[in-house]
């Protein structure tokens, strides 16, 4: 886990051009509603085999009265919709954000223009597999060429290969599950 977090480190780093936007300068109320989860990079097995599978997914997020993010979420799996709720844990450092009951290490929008976009990093460990995501997270069912632009960058410097990044199918089924 350590060497994920210090390459995800030196690729911050080495992309000085990036407006990287880590959640203690932002404002959590702008990640709040409703989000298409329109590509995704990631270093989980098997994901390369199944990426051509993998549909748009749905995403809304709140906030809780503590200040937790609670992300109400829809994908594809196994030929049904699987809707789950997953309430992440602010840190201390910021709005940095986790759940290391559910796997979830680190949860932090690496960058954003607020309005359209957002890319975000997530840091997981599931069993005995200890990997990491950037996700194109848009408020559209497309993706402004500044925002592909923005995930493809952030994906590369954070070392994922082209077999790991994927723009997932325009299926909006199970993401309408959530938007409702």
């Amino acid at each position: 886990m350590r060497g994920v977090l210090l390459i995800a480190f030196v690729a911050l780093v080495s992309l000085p051009r990036t407006r990287a936007v880590w959640l203690g300068r932002l404002d959590p109320k702008q990640l709040l509603g409703s989000w298409y989860i329109l590509a995704v990079a990631s270093g989980e097995k098997g994901f390369a085999l199944e990426k051509a599978t993998k549909n748009i997914e749905g995403v809304v997020v709140t906030l809780t009265p503590e200040n937790n993010l609670k992300m109400l979420s829809s994908r594809h799996r196994l030929e049904r919709c699987d809707v789950n709720v997953v309430e992440l844990l602010r840190q201390n450092s910021g709005w940095v954000f986790e759940n290391p009951a559910l796997g979830i290490l680190d949860y932090r929008v690496l960058g954003t223009n607020f309005r359209d976009y957002a890319i975000v990093f997530t840091q997981l460990e599931f069993k005995d597999e200890a990997f990491s995501t950037v996700e194109l997270y848009s408020r559209t069912e497309l993706a402004s060429q500044e925002a592909m632009s923005l995930f493809t960058r952030w994906s590369w410097g954070l070392g994922f290969l082209s077999q790991q990044q994927a723009s997932l199918q325009r299926d909006f089924t199970c993401v309408h599950k959530v938007f409702q």
